[in-house]
């Protein structure tokens, strides 16, 4: 005996009474914006990164000042 489809349209229900449609939709909105930003991260944090700009690609190191970028 599981939750049906009749009793979460009543908790659905009961809860838009109590907090408000607009309450709801700011909520829906920051919970949707929270997500969005996480997963954003999660695929930025998956990427593969190169060397940084400001080392020498040939030997790994830091280039000396006055040397021009390649």
């Amino acid at each position: 005996m599981g939750i049906g489809i009749t009793e979460l349209l009543v908790i659905l229900a009961i809860v838009a009474l109590l907090f408000g449609t607009k309450k709801l939709r700011s909520i829906g909105g920051d919970l949707g914006t929270a997500i969005q930003s996480f997963r954003k991260a999660m695929t930025e944090a998956d990427a593969p990164r190169g060397p940084p700009e400001d080392s020498d690609p040939a030997l790994g190191a830091p280039r000396k000042d006055g040397e021009p970028k390649p």
